[in-house]
């Protein structure tokens, strides 16, 4: 985990993703400019991992207020797109529904500036049991989602489910229809989406850091 939360501090942030290299990459980026405490949290693959570790930690009373972020890798869906494009979801949706997300297009500009260069595609992420492939991945695409994960839904339902809290999901597109890879890191095109999220979390404490400011 990472610090705690002390007396009189805002609400603290907690960061979702589901392999040991996305949490290498994240815990290994930038870590200057944090408004409050955060943490990295690795939960597993899948999305019963993914609501299991969200629900146990957001339990624990430092972390029961916290904003969440789901990150990491996903397939993009949509043609054109490359390995290293971020894509910043408008909502999650899974089996037990679409979860809207927090202040998206703050955090899109963010990921701008954070990330010169790269493409940031904002729309629906849907979520998977399963790693998908050639038909399904245009099936999902049909359907209206841009990009598609094991973990994003899961995470951000059981976030709202454990009380009123921001959320959002940002997630690095390491493979894509024309670019599809077979093992994350073997490749080009991993090794470019590792680099661009090692590069996002001044994005995600300036999106956090807007949460804490007063509301007029």
């Amino acid at each position: 985990m990472g610090r705690e939360p002390g007396p009189g501090a805002g609400p603290p942030l907690l960061i979702a993703c589901a392999l040991g290299i996305e949490q290498f990459a994240l815990r290994s980026g930038e870590r200057g400019g944090a408004p409050g405490p955060v943490t990295v949290l690795r939960t597993g693959m899948g999305p019963d991992r993914a609501r299991r570790a969200v629900s146990r930690v957001l339990g624990e009373e430092p972390w029961r207020d916290a904003a969440v972020i789901a990150s990491g890798f996903c397939a993009g869906l949509a043609p054109g797109m490359h390995p290293g494009d971020l894509i910043v979801a408008d909502e999650t949706r899974g089996p037990d529904g679409a979860t809207l997300c927090t202040g998206t297009e703050l955090l899109a500009k963010a990921l701008v500036k954070a990330v010169p260069g790269r493409a940031v595609h904002t729309g629906p992420l849907i979520g998977s049991d399963h790693v998908v492939r050639g038909p399904e991945r245009a099936a999902l695409a049909g359907g209206g989602a841009i990009a598609v994960d094991m973990e994003s839904a899961a995470t951000l339902r059981t976030a709202t489910s454990s009380g009123p809290r921001p959320v959002a999901a940002v997630r690095v597109v390491v493979d894509a229809p024309e670019h599809e890879l077979v093992r994350i890191g073997t490749v080009r095109g991993g090794i470019s989406a590792f680099r661009v999220l090692r590069a996002v979390l001044p994005a995600f404490f300036e999106w956090h850091r807007s949460l804490l400011l007063p509301r007029r």
